[in-house]
């Protein structure tokens, strides 16, 4: 791969008409900042990530693997052991760690220049991005043409649009991997919490799946009524019991008064709160250094290649794969 230039960056505006803001980079066709006003009237930044776009394509970057607001692919989440099959063939992948291959590779689509293809200005403002993925990258078959499409509607909704089509039978899983901070500042500690799902996957001790999935009920991690998320670190994958056109999942932060609610076609949603993230870089907003943000993330499910009892990630030539990822906004 080339390396990648400050030159080669390219960042479009989404701007709808009460003067929230949405901004996409090209690398990684990622959510690089979204700002809108709060209660006070205030505008401010609700994604949490480096401020500079050059820091995106330091090799510093890559190597804390956080993939701040990035399309992940072609694999979302983690793949035992590095290989899986279809029909028998057996297929090796990068191993991030020993045994785990995750979001993609080495340089999945979170480390790829993507093309801007479209840009619509007016009302619902809309940018289409693409990559292609050629064949055996990062270790996957089939050549994979990938469309990101992101929109910035009048009622400060983010639409997220993924699609894929391949020429031999491959496996697919996006997602974006956006972190909130809903104070547009500070920590996420007093963030509360909405999970419509009654299950999560278990987890062994290298987050991989089990197989298993874990009923929530008298669980802390049972967030099927609002509450707070606290000083909790937090990676798990809730198995959601509403899918399309129903919300799945939503956030809602006092101090500013602004709410989020997420609705997709996805079956699975990873909640990754970390304690810390990297401070190598500047960010957006001034951030606690504890607990800054949550990334919400609905796809399928990890390692689904390596389980017949999860739903199928496989693509063949003539199918569409889709991803439909919408962040709704809103200030009470």
């Amino acid at each position: 791969m080339n390396e990648i230039q400050k030159s080669d960056l390219k960042i479009t505006d989404l701007v709808n008409s009460h003067g929230s803001k949405l901004q996409i980079l090209n690398y990684g066709a990622t959510i690089f900042s979204f700002k809108m006003r709060e209660k006070h009237d205030k505008l401010i930044d609700l994604v949490v990530g480096p401020a500079n776009a050059e820091d995106y394509i330091s090799e510093e970057y890559r190597t804390a693997c956080k993939c701040f607001g990035a399309t992940i692919g072609r694999f979302a989440g983690r793949i035992a052991n590095g290989k899986f099959k279809i029909e028998d063939e057996e297929y090796e992948l990068h191993e991030h760690e020993e045994g785990v291959h995750l979001h993609g590779g080495e340089l999945g689509f979170q480390y790829r220049l993507w093309d801007v293809e479209k840009v619509s200005e007016g009302e619902n403002p809309s940018v289409t991005l693409s990559y292609t993925s050629e064949h055996l990258e990062e270790g996957y078959p089939g050549r994979l043409q990938v469309k990101a499409k992101y929109t910035l509607t009048e009622n400060d909704e983010i639409k997220i649009s993924y699609s894929a089509k391949t020429d031999k039978t491959t496996i697919v899983n996006l997602t974006n991997h956006s972190y909130f901070n809903l104070n547009g500042s500070g920590s996420v500690s007093d963030h509360f919490m909405r999970v419509h799902a009654s299950k999560v996957l278990e987890l062994d001790d290298k987050n991989l799946p089990t197989g298993n999935l874990t009923k929530l009920k008298n669980s802390p991690k049972d967030y099927r009524e609002n509450k707070l998320l606290g000083n909790r670190e937090l990676d798990d994958v809730f198995v959601l019991d509403v899918m399309e056109n129903e919300i799945q999942a939503q956030l809602f932060a006092p101090l500013s008064g602004i709410k989020m609610r997420l609705t997709s076609n996805q079956s699975v949603l990873v909640v990754y709160s970390p304690e810390k993230l990297p401070d190598t870089w500047l960010y957006h907003s001034e951030l606690d250094s504890k607990y800054p943000a949550v990334a919400l993330e609905a796809q399928n499910y990890p390692d689904a290649p390596n389980f017949r009892n999860f739903p199928s990630s496989l693509l063949k030539p003539g199918e569409l794969y889709e991803n439909n990822i919408t962040f709704a906004f809103s200030v009470k």
